[in-house]
Parts: structure tokens; sequence; C-alpha cells
């Protein structure tokens, strides 16, 4: 298949662009590398480098492309933010991604799978979370990528654009290749093992009295390599649907920094914060439908082979990409 990738040089595009080339298909990236970096896009893609707030240049690139699918990764995604700069994820997640799909209708695209999340939910009233929670987010974050998913509705009922919402937990990993590497670090994996490569002094633990086994929050994470999987099969899904990526297992955060340290033999100090607002006490996906009606099947749900594979990009890449 031809896929075009918004924000393939970014991590969880970069990796799924690798897999899909090494899978056989033609693969396009658009991105403004912003957020991305230019080397971390597969040398076998074609980059468009542009920014899809501009309306000529996503429909120039479509157009070129000729794409039989477009996957859409290009998302702010700092929830602290959002709660400071609600316009900028307004604006770039719904406002000029709507750019994307009037450039599909135009050149006759009809297939496009989403990049979205589980901050869709909000604080969930139950766990684990299946596809039929109320989704309530309680950040712009969330109801940036919520409003797009609504939107996205209308355009299959309208212009007959078949879609996949992917909601994810917490992607991590690497492949042997790429890995994560943000601007501005948030996830917990890459802070822990800055620790053990000696670039922080120590990672901190907000909040110590959730109610869990240890006390502090429970998270879900999937390995990107499974993540991508679920990608792929979405492309040939034959209608719009949505569904929850993750393990099924969720980790304390004491848990993961306790996996980094055997992964990494370093002793990884931990200091123990006050709580952040809105941090709900877990979060574990029931991915059941990806899984039956998918057919997803997960091949890394175990959190030290997660760790490992991130243990060993970073220190072949202790600083990252270069650009």
């Amino acid at each position: 298949m031809k896929v075009l990738v918004i924000g393939g040089a970014g991590y969880i595009g970069s990796i799924c662009v690798e897999q899909l080339i090494n899978g056989g298909d033609s693969v396009f990236v658009f991105d403004n590398l912003s957020e991305g970096h230019r080397s971390a896009v597969d040398e076998r893609a074609h980059l468009i480098e542009g920014d899809f707030a501009d309306s000529q240049k996503i429909h120039d690139a479509i157009k070129s492309a000729r794409p039989e699918a477009v996957m859409h990764f290009a998302a702010n995604a700092l929830v602290g933010e959002s709660m400071v700069n609600p316009s900028k994820y307004f604006k770039n997640n719904v406002a000029s991604a709507i750019n994307i799909l009037d450039a599909m209708v135009e050149v006759g695209v009809k297939n496009f799978v989403f990049s979205s999340t589980c901050a869709t939910y909000g604080v969930p009233a139950y766990v684990p979370m299946d596809e039929q929670l109320p989704q309530v987010p309680i950040n712009p974050y969330g109801e940036s990528k919520l409003m797009f998913e609504k939107v996205l509705g209308w355009y299959d009922k309208i212009h007959g654009i078949k879609h996949v919402n992917l909601r994810y937990f917490n992607a991590a990993g690497a492949s042997e290749k790429f890995g994560e590497h943000h601007r501005v670090e948030t996830h917990l994996i890459p802070n822990v093992l800055k620790v053990a490569l000696g670039q922080k002094d120590s990672v901190d633990i907000y909040g110590t009295d959730y109610q869990t086994a240890d006390g502090t929050c429970v998270r879900d994470y999937i390995h990107i390599l499974d993540l991508f999987k679920a990608h792929r099969l979405a492309l040939d899904h034959p209608t719009s649907d949505s569904f929850n990526l993750g393990s099924g297992i969720g980790y304390s955060v004491k848990e993961v920094i306790d996996t980094c340290r055997k992964v990494t033999g370093h002793e990884i100090p931990a200091n123990e914060m006050a709580r952040r607002p809105g941090d709900p006490d877990q979060l574990v996906a029931a991915s059941d439908k990806a899984r039956n009606v998918l057919g997803w099947k997960p091949q890394y749900d175990n959190l030290t082979k997660i760790v490992e594979s991130a243990w060993r990009w970073h220190k072949k890449h202790p600083t990252g990409y270069s650009d």
C-alpha cells in the first residue's frame, strides 16, 4: 500500500514509517520538523517538508503522493502545556488538521488512521478501560483529540472517509534503529533512563498517596512495535471504528523505576514530590476489541522487554537525534 504518514519524523511516526517499509509498503512522510527530527525519517521514505496549517501545502503533498491511506501522528501532546495554552491545541489538533481531511476529499483519498489517546476518556469510571467508557476529557489536549474524532465521524458520513481511531495508552520502547527523543521530555521511561545515562541526578515521583498498591500512579505501557502492528491492521479494517491500545497490564511509577534499575544496573535515585493536578490513580486498557476485531496480538506486553529495547537505543544515542 502507498501511505502518507503525517508526523513521520516523530517518535511513533518514525517507527511506523520504518516498519511499513519493512513490510513492503511505499511511504511518504509529511512533517514540519518542529518536534520531529530529520534523521528519524527512514532513508527509504520520501520526505515532504511542510505544515498542514498551510492548506495548499498539505493539498499539494497529498495530490503529489496520491496515497491509498493517510496516517496522522502530528498532534501537540503535552497535557500541562494544553492547560496553559489551549489555543495552540485546538488550532493544531483540530482546526489545522481539518485541512488534511479537506485535501483528502479533494484528491479522493478515503482511508485514514488517527493517532488518538486514552486522554479522551478523562478520569475513568472503571478499569480496565474499554471503548464503552464515556469520553469526558479533563484537559484541552484530550478534548482536542475527541473533537477531531467527532470531525472524522462527520467526514465519514458526508464524504465517505473511512477512519480508525487508535486510542493509545503509554507508548514506550524502541526499534533497533529508531527511538524516543522529544525536545521537551515528559514521558517517565526516558526520563528515568536519563538518570542512568548520567544526564540527570534523580527522577521525580509525583504523588505517593494514590489508591494503588504502592501509592504511585499506575499506567499501561505498550511497546512501540506492538503499537505499529495495530496501525497496519487498521489500514485494512473495512469500516470506521475505534480501538483502545494498551497491554492490559498496569505498572506503578515505582515499578517502572525499579525495572529501569534492574535493566540498566544503575541505582537511579528518586525524589517523592507532591501530586500533579489531574493525574488519575490508574489508566489501564482493555484491548479485547483490538485483539478480537483487528486480530491484534501484542508480542512485547512485558515491561522488562520494553525498557530493555529503550535502554539499548538510548545507550547508542545518548543525546538522541542530532537534528
